[in-house]
């Protein structure tokens, strides 16, 4: 790679460069991404580019701007959820840092409790131990090794994105200011009676033996069975003799102790009357019959079995009623001894033992199937158990109130809007938060017992005697839920709660901007993000933005999952098409409806030739340049090259630029990244590449004041457009500017200026754009016209164009001055263009930007011949149409087959399609 500085000195307003210096810059013949990634990254990050003041080149008169990743777990690997959102964030701070605001993307990863613990205890049963072998110091000692050892592979292949975090000054969740930070939070809240201790039911996984919070639960939907099953009253009322109950989880019967009725069931009536009461089978144990209006006589049998140690709903029912509470299972899942003789049983077995046994005693009503959503652990995707237990939780109401109003009041706002009902929904419904884990590697909490005298209490710093009677304490033997410390990483990253750093950070630099992220984490972070810094920050929201992004999906739509093997490895796409190629394939397939439909052979293969495009069109720019003299070109004040309009075409691609300048300066604050991509895209390849480049080479080969008008029009542009392609393409960017002699001092594209709207507002020209797009509607007709009847490109072919709409006459006398350009870039014979034009005979129509442009064919085309040939072309793509619609129509076909056989037969339709049309336009040409 050459160097960032080169020949072409700027001082001021000097600007010199000479023919030899030039000569250096050409660029390598082959766009090869893998020789200038590695270096590129290196030379920005020993640069300090990636730290808030940025070598110098911030300025601190201008607003800040800070990010903060969602820190991926220390157990991750980079997949293409990282690999978009961290694209979209990247875009964002790299413009920031280009408009020369104080700029920092925070980057850290999170310890990660349940997921690490599990890595580690892998490790130990493949020595045949387990964690209670080793003992609980020498484990979290183990999982700090396996962080070291593991923790930044995923901050790695961050880098190897191109993302410009603020590396130097890694965050983790498990570092001693967080902790601090961690424990203020938790005794604050302790103290101020947001945080208690409470015996409830939770929801349990039984193989990390941990409690987990509502939204750490991922429901499935499974076919399953409900079971009706008889329980005998202790004495007959009338002609009822027993009560049909239905449940999913026969095995949980063991631990009833109510059966409840709607109160407005009269079926039920003379039973509450008569103060019934039912002997539970198996257990012999008697309870009451009652009624309660959380019952829904509609289903089932309208009687409901009520277990309070094993559902949450039946809890609460138990809590009016004050029924006891029986739990009967271990922390393993496995039945205890509440469960009588089927102690020592798993779940599943008693759930089959059980069951066996009311059919044994003729108790068992019916059967029958029953789909219903089942709670999966979000980690080991375990079957969750409702289970009562003592754990640590956070009163949520006080808390979420201010964070509504926040919202409501637009104080943060997401996009798409759409996903601020969701968050309300949840927000007005939330439910107190269990934080409590029972695991060994998390923070610990720092609640501290004294079994002498009873005492109980938080403390920030860890206690060994008891302040109330001097006896040895002993700590809270959990730790906290992950997100606990996570909810802090806007304000605990900038310093917080040290009054040494957090002052001055936060003061300067909080609220942060942008936050981007996922959808499933919308309630398990973003909301307690704010709800906690608007606790501890005197009311300020910790980021004013809310990116929600889409799911990266496989091109039919499906969810990418190891499973289902359809994932797809960014390092692997970066290895193959070069990491500027993935994040801008993913980037222009960002919209704000819907998710992302991935498809490699589409859009890799698309992105790369964009890349290889940008390269060879550079690698034009800079061969032309040999004799160029910047000196002659840079503006007194900047030192930086500027344009010089000579031609419609000049006047034109500066007018295409200025409205490209605008609308980035709009959209990408707006986060429309697909629509900014995609105009880049338009710009670069079709205004810039396909035409102005084209347009230039007959001003280029003309020599004197014309080539050096279009060699300055072609590096001013080619500089402009680089700066708004960096963000979405680092690599490709950079390795051109700084070759470029641009008169730009900045010694990297990265630090250089974002192009100023403002400045290119007087480039815009509606006459020079309307002039040049019917130019190129002309050349493009013949193109196509050539192409479609096999005429050789060389070949003159005579063309008329009648000119229409209010300025008719006067686009034809633009059109006429323009024969020149049609004959070096169309290769036109005649020309005519007027308002009052005939079409001639045999000669095909095309019908574009106002103008009817008729291509003369006679004596090239043989139309009897290409009349039937194109009517036999159609007639069998109608026919092959026809079939594949038949087979689409076919509700077998479609419930049967494969969703790649599905996709497929659509996407032949499409073509059919596609070609039909084309086919029935030629037809219609030659009459």
């Amino acid at each position: 790679m050459s160097e960032l500085t080169n020949d072409v000195s700027v001082t001021g307003s000097e600007c010199t460069a000479s023919s030899e210096s030039l000569a250096g810059l050409e660029l390598p013949k082959n766009y090869d991404p893998g020789t200038i990634e590695e270096p590129l990254f290196k030379k920005w990050f020993d640069s300090g580019y990636f730290s808030r003041n940025v070598a110098g080149f911030a300025d601190e008169q201008k607003p800040s701007y800070t990010i903060v990743i969602p820190p991926p777990n220390i157990t991750g690997v980079l997949h293409m959820g990282h690999a978009l959102n961290n694209t979209l964030q990247d875009i964002l701070t790299r413009k920031a840092r280009m408009q020369g605001r104080p700029t920092r993307w925070v980057v850290g990863t999170d310890h990660a409790g349940i997921a690490t613990q599990n890595k580690v205890e892998q490790k130990l049963a493949a020595e045949g131990k387990t964690r209670f072998d080793v003992g609980r110091e020498a484990f979290v000692e183990a999982c700090w090794q396996w962080r070291d050892e593991y923790g930044s592979t995923i901050i790695e292949q961050l880098k190897s994105m191109g993302c410009s975090c603020d590396f130097e000054h890694e965050k983790f969740t498990m570092d001693s200011d967080y902790a601090a930070a961690i424990r203020k939070v938790f005794v604050d809240w302790f103290d101020n009676g947001l945080v208690y201790k409470g015996h409830r039911i939770i929801n349990w996984c039984p193989r990390c033996t941990t409690a987990l919070a509502d939204d750490e639960v991922e429901h499935v939907d499974e076919t399953g069975h409900l079971w009706h099953l008889r329980y005998p009253l202790v004495e007959p009322v009338g002609d009822i003799e027993y009560l049909v109950v239905a449940t999913t989880r026969p095995e949980t019967m063991l631990g009833d102790t109510g059966v409840a009725v709607s109160p407005d069931d009269e079926r039920y009536s003379a039973l509450i009357d008569a103060g019934a009461q039912v002997k539970l089978p198996l257990m012999d144990r008697i309870i009451p019959i009652f009624t309660d209006e959380y019952v829904d006589k509609e289903f089932g049998s309208g009687a409901v079995k009520i277990t309070p140690a094993h559902d949450a709903n039946d809890f609460e029912v138990g809590q009016r009623h004050d029924l006891e509470q029986i739990n009967v299972f271990t922390e393993e899942a496995v039945v205890n001894a509440n469960g009588g003789r089927f102690e020592g049983m798993t779940r599943e077995e008693a759930r089959e033992a059980v069951v066996a046994a009311f059919e044994e005693l003729g108790l068992l009503d019916h059967i029958e199937e029953h789909d219903h959503a089942v709670g999966h652990c979000y980690r080991c995707n375990t079957t969750i158990e409702p289970w009562l237990s003592d754990q640590w939780f956070v009163k949520m109401s006080e808390l979420a109130a201010p964070a509504i109003k926040a919202v409501r009041e637009n104080q943060v706002v997401f996009h798409p809007k759409r996903w601020e009902n969701i968050y309300f929904h949840w927000m007005e419904n939330i439910r107190d938060w269990c934080i409590s884990r029972q695991l060994w590697w998390g923070h610990r909490i720092p609640v501290f017992y004294c079994d002498t005298c009873g005492w109980m209490g938080a403390s920030v710093e860890d206690l060994e005697v008891c302040p109330k009677c001097g006896a040895a304490v002993r700590q809270d033997e959990d730790v906290l839920d992950t997100w606990f410390s996570s909810q802090l990483w806007p304000f605990a990253t900038q310093g917080w709660p040290s009054e040494a750093t957090w002052k001055q950070e936060l003061d300067h630099y909080y609220p942060t901007q942008v936050l981007s992220t996922a959808r499933d984490i919308i309630f398990l972070w973003v909301a307690r993000m704010i709800m906690s810094s608007m606790y501890f920050l005197d009311g300020k929201v910790p980021f004013e933005d809310v990116i929600v992004h889409p799911t990266v999906l496989d091109k039919y739509g499906n969810i990418m999952s190891k499973s289902r093997g359809n994932g797809v490895d960014p390092l692997q796409l970066i290895n193959t098409y070069g990491a500027d190629s993935m994040r801008f394939g993913l980037a222009l397939q960002v919209t704000g409806s819907q998710d992302l439909k991935f498809d490699e052979e589409k859009i890799m293969i698309m992105a790369r030739n964009f890349a290889t495009k940008i390269w060879n069109a550079s690698r034009f720019v800079l061969m032309n340049l040999k004799d160029f003299d910047a000196s002659q070109a840079c503006d007194e004040t900047s030192g930086k090259v500027t344009p010089l309009a000579v031609t419609d075409a000049d006047r034109w691609i500066l007018s295409r630029l200025a409205r490209l300048t605008a609308q980035l300066a709009d959209g990408q604050d707006g986060y429309d990244f697909g629509v900014i991509a995609r105009s880049l895209y338009s710009f670069f390849w079709n205004e810039f590449c396909d035409w102005y480049i084209e347009f230039s080479k007959s001003q280029l080969n003309q020599g004197g004041t014309e080539r050096a008008a279009a060699q300055r029009n072609l590096v001013f542009v080619l500089d402009s457009a680089l700066r708004m392609l960096h963000p979405f393409m680092p690599f490709i960017t950079e390795e051109i500017w700084t070759r470029l002699p641009h008169g730009d001092s900045r010694p990297s594209l990265m630090v250089a200026e974002w192009p100023n709207s403002a400045y290119f507002n007087d480039f815009i020209d509606d006459q020079a754009e309307l002039a040049i797009e019917q130019l190129c509607a002309v050349v493009t007709a013949v193109r196509a016209t050539k192409a479609r009847y096999g005429i050789s490109p060389k070949q003159p072919l005579d063309v008329v164009v009648k000119t229409t709409g209010d300025h008719a006459l006067n686009a034809a006398d633009v059109l006429n001055s323009q024969l020149e350009q049609l004959k070096s870039m169309a290769r036109v014979g005649n020309f005519e263009a007027s308002a009052t034009a005939v079409k001639p005979a045999h000669s095909s129509v095309t019908i574009q930007a106002a103008l009817e442009i008729y291509i003369q064919l006679e004596g090239f085309v043989d139309f009897d011949a290409e009349k039937a040939r194109l009517q036999k072309e159609l007639d069998k793509k109608v026919g092959e149409l026809e079939k594949i619609n038949k087979k689409l129509g076919n509700e077998g076909f479609l419930a049967k087959a494969d969703v790649a056989i599905i996709e497929k037969a659509k996407s032949d339709a499409a073509e059919l399609d596609k070609s039909i049309e084309q086919l029935t336009e030629q037809l219609a040409d030659i009459g």
